[in-house]
C-alpha cells in the first residue's frame, strides 16, 4: 500500500552496474541494510585514486584502490597478429593471445563486451612458490599511467611471491582483483565464470568474487578430486582442489546445463509395463511434508483397490486430483502385481532429460593431474612438460554444463593449453561450434627442465604448440565428418601502440622538422598490424575472416566479406577508392598519409558519398 521505494529501486540499478560497490549499513532500528560505499561509487567514476576509507563491511586490503584504479585506467597498447605461429589464420574463429592478461582484457572490452558465455580460469594458487603479476599498484596514479601507455617501453613482470612477503595476500588480491573485475564485463547476460583455487586463498577468493560478482549470483563450489593416491610425504594429504562457480546475474536454475546420461544412468531406465511412451525409472511418490499444503494429505487408492497411506511427516508428491489423472494415464507404477508401493514414472525420452550437475567431481569422471601430466606426455612424445596441468575431462565437464553449443569460452591463465584443447575435444564430441579464447604471458621455462631442454623458451609457446598437436589429432579422428571442424586459431601478440610517439607540442616543432612527423605510423608496422588496430578501435571480433587481395595493385584487406575493406598502402590511387567504394562496404579504412594532399583525401570521401553513401570512410 505504500509507493515505491525509489531509493531501493537506484540501489538496484547500481547494484547492475557496479556490483563492488555494495555493502552493509544498519538503519535507525539497528538492523543491516544494503547500502552504497560511496567511496568506491566515486573510484568507478574517477580517473584518479579516490581516498577516504571509511569503517564497513567489506574485504579490504592495502593497495585495493590503486588495484580498482589500474582495471579503470586506460592502456596505449594493441594486439598484433601473428601469422607464422597460427593454424588457418583466416578461417578459425579462435584466438590465442600471447602478453600480460589484464592488457588483454583491457584490449578485447570493446569487441567482446557481453558476448563470452563460460570464463575457466586457473590462476595462480598463491602457495608461495608459483608466481603473480607484478602489477606494482603501491606507484602513483601518474607512474601508473605512464607506464601503462608504455611510455618508458616496460610491461609488467612476473615476481614470486613468498610467504615472507608482508602483503603476500594483499598482492595476490590485488592481481586477480582487476582481472576479475574486467572479466566480467566480458560475460554474457547469462554467462558463468568458473576458477580454479586451493585451500591457499579460497576463503579470500569467495569474498573477492561475492564483491565483483555480487553474493547473489554465487552457483557453487565444485570439489574436483584431483588425485586418487595418498601422499605420506605430507602431515595431511590434499586430494582435492576447489572450483568456484559465479554467474553474471541471479539465477543459477537458468544458466546451467544439465550433464548427458551416462550409462550407469540409462542402466536404470526400462519398460517392464509396455509402456507406450518408453523407457522409465520409478521415484518416490511422496516427499517430505514441510512445505506440503493440506491437498496432499489423502489416503491413495490403488486401480485393485488397495489403500496406501502417507508414512509419517510425508505428503503426496501431487494433489489428489492430478494423482488420480495420472493413475488413470498409467503414469503411476504399483509394481508388477499392482499392490506395490506407488512410483512416479520419469521417462528417458522426457524433454532435457539429463543428469543435474553435482557438486563433487570425481576423479574417475573428470581425471587427475597425474593422468593429464600422462596425457600430456603422451603429446610430447614421452616428454614430461608440465608438471601440474589440468585434465581435459574436468573442463570438458564444466563445458557442459556451463556453455551451449556454439558458446564463445575463455580461458585468460591458459597455462599448458589445456582448456582450448577441451574446447575442440568438445566440438569434436557433439559437432559443435564454440569458440575459444586463450590468453598466456611468455612466462620464462627453467632451461633445465624437460620443456626447457626441448627447445621451449616460454609457457605460451609451450601451449601453442600443444593446441596444434591436439587440433591436429582430433582433425585425423574427424575424418571427412569434419571438413567445418575448427582446429585452427590465430595468434596475436600484446604490443605498444602502432602509432609513432610524439614527445613534443606542436609549438615546439621547427618548420624543417615537420616532415619528420608526416607518417604517425612506426615504421617496422604492417598492413595487418594496422587491420587488427582498426579491428579493435572499431569494436569488431578478431577472428572475423580476412581475404587478402590486390586491387588496382594495392594490397586490400577484405574482412567478412565487406563489413571492413582496408588498404594502408602509403600510395593511394583514385582508382582503388573508387574500385573499394563499388564493392559497397560497411566500413572503409585508408592511410592518411596515402593520400598525396589534403584535397585527394576530400576526393575520396566525396566518391564514396557518391557510389557507396552507407559506407563509414576513415583515414588513419
Amino acid at each position: 500500500m505504500h509507493s515505491p521505494d525509489l531509493t531501493e529501486r537506484n540501489v538496484e540499478k547500481i547494484a547492475e552496474l557496479f556490483p563492488s560497490v555494495i555493502t552493509e549499513s544498519l538503519n535507525d532500528q539497528g538492523n543491516p541494510v544494503r547500502a552504497i560505499d560511496f567511496d568506491l561509487l566515486r573510484q568507478e567514476l574517477t580517473d584518479h585514486v579516490v581516498e577516504g576509507p571509511q569503517e564497513r563491511y567489506q574485504l579490504d586490503w592495502p593497495g585495493k584502490r590503486q588495484a580498482l584504479f589500474a582495471a579503470n585506467a586506460p592502456i596505449a597498447r594493441t594486439l598484433r597478429p601473428v601469422r607464422e605461429e597460427s593454424v588457418a589464420f583466416n578461417t578459425t574463429g579462435n584466438l590465442f593471445i600471447e602478453g600480460d592478461n589484464l592488457e588483454a582484457l583491457k584490449l578485447l572490452q570493446e569487441s567482446y563486451l557481453g558476448k563470452v558465455k563460460l570464463i575457466y580460469i586457473d590462476p595462480p594458487y598463491n602457495t608461495g612458490n608459483d608466481f603473480i603479476y607484478e602489477d606494482d599498484f603501491a606507484e602513483s596514479a601518474d607512474e601508473y599511467l605512464s607506464k601503462s601507455r608504455q611510455v618508458d617501453d616496460l610491461g609488467n613482470r612476473l615476481v614470486a611471491n613468498l610467504e615472507s612477503n608482508g602483503r603476500f595476500h594483499s598482492d595476490w588480491l590485488s592481481m586477480m582483483y582487476p582481472r576479475l573485475k574486467l572479466a566480467r564485463h566480458l560475460l554474457t547476460e547469462d554467462g558463468i565464470v568458473f576458477i580454479s583455487i586451493d585451500d591457499n586463498e579460497m576463503p579470500r577468493l569467495r569474498q573477492l568474487c561475492d564483491e565483483i560478482f555480487g553474493q547473489t549470483n554465487f552457483v557453487a563450489t565444485f570439489v574436483w578430486e584431483k588425485r586418487t593416491n595418498r601422499e605420506n610425504r605430507r602431515a595431511i594429504s590434499y586430494r582435492h582442489d576447489y572450483i568456484l562457480c559465479y554467474t553474471r546475474q541471479a539465477g543459477a536454475d537458468r544458466v546451467l546445463n544439465q550433464l548427458p546420461m551416462n550409462s550407469k544412468a540409462l542402466a536404470s531406465y526400462s519398460n517392464p509395463d509396455g509402456d507406450p511412451r518408453g523407457p522409465w525409472k520409478s521415484d518416490p511418490a511422496h516427499a517430505q511434508a514441510g512445505h506440503a499444503t493440506p491437498s496432499q494429505f489423502y489416503d491413495l487408492i490403488a486401480p485393485t483397490g488397495k489403500v496406501h497411506k502417507l508414512p509419517s511427516g510425508r505428503c503426496w508428491a501431487y494433489t489428489r486430483g492430478v494423482m488420480e489423472d495420472a493413475i488413470r494415464d498409467g503414469r503411476i507404477w504399483f509394481g508388477k502385481d499392482g499392490n506395490g508401493v506407488p512410483r512416479i514414472k520419469t521417462y528417458l525420452e522426457a524433454k532435457d532429460r539429463g543428469l543435474t550437475p553435482e557438486t563433487i567431481l570425481f576423479a574417475s569422471d573428470a581425471g587427475t593431474n597425474e593422468s593429464a601430466k600422462n596425457d600430456l606426455k603422451n603429446m610430447f612424445d614421452g616428454l614430461a612438460v608440465f608438471d601440474t596441468p589440468k585434465p581435459v575431462e574436468l573442463l570438458r565437464i564444466l563445458l557442459k554444463i556451463g556453455s551451449n553449443d556454439d558458446s564463445l569460452a575463455m580461458d585468460f591463465f591458459a597455462g599448458s593449453g589445456t582448456f582450448a584443447h577441451a574446447v575442440m575435444a568438445e566440438n569434436r564430441a557433439d559437432g559443435g561450434s564454440r569458440r575459444f579464447i586463450v590468453v598466456q604471458v611468455d612466462e620464462a621455462i627453467d632451461p633445465s627442465s624437460e620443456a626447457g631442454r626441448a627447445g621451449y623458451d616460454n609457457l605460451a609457446d609451450l601451449a601453442k604448440e600443444r593446441i596444434r598437436r591436439a587440433g591436429r589429432d582430433l582433425a585425423e579422428q574427424a575424418g571427412s565428418e569434419g571438413e567445418s571442424f575448427d582446429a585452427g586459431f590465430r595468434v596475436l601478440t600484446v604490443d605498444s601502440n602502432n602509432f609513432a610517439d610524439v614527445l613534443r607540442i606542436p609549438d615546439a616543432l621547427g618548420q624543417d622538422e615537420l616532415s619528420l612527423y608526416a607518417d604517425s605510423v612506426k615504421p617496422d608496422r604492417t598492413g595487418e598490424d594496422m587491420l587488427f588496430q582498426v579491428l579493435l578501435d572499431w569494436g569488431l571480433e578478431l577472428t572475423m575472416p580476412i581475404a587478402v587481395e590486390q586491387i588496382e595493385g594495392h594490397e586490400t584487406f577484405i574482412v567478412e566479406e565487406g563489413a571492413l575493406i582496408a588498404c594502408f598502402d602509403g600510395k593511394v590511387s583514385p582508382a582503388l577508392v573508387r574500385a573499394v567504394a563499388k564493392r559497397e562496404p560497411l566500413r572503409a579504412v585508408f592511410r592518411d598519409s596515402g593520400f598525396a594532399t589534403d584535397s585527394d583525401r576530400i576526393n575520396a570521401e566525396q566518391v564514396f558519398a557518391e557510389v557507396s553513401p552507407m559506407t563509414d570512410v576513415k583515414a588513419i
